[in-house]
């Protein structure tokens, strides 16, 4: 075997330009499933990291009129029949497998008339939340203090910002004891608060921004207890909520039963208005077997070219045999079994082909590179594709070759010997 691995290099070696164009469209089929499969294998990781990095595992299901069209009472009246919900109907979904916390709040996006004395806050996200909601979406206090019971007990005009808002509205000076005006009605700022994990998601596109970063307003966010969001707002507004998963596997089985639960308590004459769940998770899941779909969709067309590429091997070892006829027949003459010459044109076309799949590997690493560098796209270099390649190009040399390899092997030395 290994004298015939040697024979097989110095065939190659002694008929470079033919080899390597032989071994050009393995090359090429090989470098494109490399390079689409470390795409998309890079773009799937990214979704992930998207969602783990961002740390709350949390679950949204918002009041809907439809799969996209979320409720919002910006410019909406207050549908009849959806009741505020209660702390019994909490404790249903906290007995839902995998729900760790659940949280209602009501919500204003792109709100205006907010003010601190001159300063506008405009396009700010306000919500009017309860004392879960804070740690189902991932918020810690930076500076100041949080909402406690008796701020809902009193009905307090108080409210917290995120830093975006606090920098809007009071730029290097502290927020912290300074009032606002919400629809003209003065409310106390007491905390400014920030999300726990520092990570951002990658955003490659609008879709990205809507699933990771959802609608939140650049200008910021504020916070009111809800017990006084009638005094800026309405009352009985219908509210939203959101699910804390235990991890993020659960984060695509609570959705669902969480939602039916939400919509027992309806009685609405509207039947397209419901509790919808919006798993981040399960979006990234579909799109990941999107990617997977159209990743097997290239596959196929670029192992064209490795059957391409296999055509060529056989061609190219047809005239070996051809070339080499006199060189069989003295072999065969000084006593040369078929098996010796079969595997020897077998050895020589695996090796041709299984050095074609490494510079195949090695051109689709840096097709990849290449790729991820114009497109902004991340790649991952998939180590078991690469070797499956390497592996797959010595069959396609096997196959291709045993044709060739056959008919060395059943020359008539005599005839061979005669041949010029």
């Amino acid at each position: 075997m290994l004298e015939n691995i040697r024979l097989s290099f110095q065939g190659i070696w002694s008929h470079k330009m033919r080899s390597f164009l032989t071994m050009l469209g393995i090359i090429i089929g090989i470098a494109s499933i490399i390079s689409i499969v470390s795409t998309i294998q890079g773009t799937n990781e990214q979704l992930m990291q998207n969602v783990i990095g961002a740390g709350n595992n949390a679950v949204s299901i918002p009041l809907s009129r439809s799969s996209d069209y979320e409720m919002s009472f910006d410019y909406e009246s207050v549908p009849y029949g959806v009741p505020v919900i209660g702390e019994d109907t909490r404790e249903k979904l906290l007995e839902v497998d995998g729900v760790e916390d659940a949280t209602f709040y009501t919500s204003r996006t792109y709100a205006d008339s907010i003010y601190h004395q001159n300063t506008a806050l405009q396009g700010a996200n306000v919500y009017g939340i309860d004392t879960h909601y804070f740690n189902v979406n991932g918020y810690v206090i930076r500076t100041g203090r949080g909402f406690v019971e008796e701020d809902y007990m009193n009905f307090r005009k108080v409210v917290i910002l995120d830093q975006t808002a606090a920098s809007s509205l009071f730029q290097e000076e502290s927020a912290i004891g300074k009032t606002i005006e919400i629809n003209s009605e003065p409310f106390t700022v007491i905390g400014v608060a920030q999300v726990a994990s520092q990570f951002e998601p990658v955003i490659n596109s609008m879709e990205d921004y809507y699933t990771y970063m959802g609608y939140d307003s650049g200008s910021g966010t504020v916070f009111m207890p809800s017990s006084a969001w009638c005094i800026a707002y309405q009352y009985d507004e219908p509210q939203h909520v959101a699910v804390k998963a235990e991890s993020v596997e659960a984060m695509t089985t609570i959705g669902k039963p969480c939602a039916d639960i939400l919509n027992e308590n309806l009685y609405t004459t509207d039947s397209d208005l419901k509790y919808r769940a919006k798993n981040t998770l399960e979006t990234v899941e579909q799109q990941q077997q999107i990617n997977e779909s159209t990743n097997q969709q290239l596959i196929w067309i670029a192992s064209i070219s490795l059957l391409v590429g296999g055509i060529g091997v056989m061609n190219i070892m047809l005239v070996s045999v051809t070339e080499r006829t006199s060189e069989i027949g003295l072999k065969k003459a000084i006593g040369a079994k078929k098996r010796a010459i079969l595997m020897q044109f077998l050895t020589e076309a695996a090796v041709l082909t299984s050095m074609g799949g490494v510079l195949g590997v090695v051109a689709g690493i840096g097709m990849a590179q290449a790729i991820s560098r114009m497109a902004d796209v991340p790649v991952a270099i998939n180590i078991p594709a690469t070797i499956i390649a390497v592996l797959f190009s010595m069959v396609i040399g096997l196959i291709f070759g045993f044709m060739p390899s056959i008919k060395a092997a059943n020359l008539n030395p005599i005839d061979a010997l005669r041949h010029e």
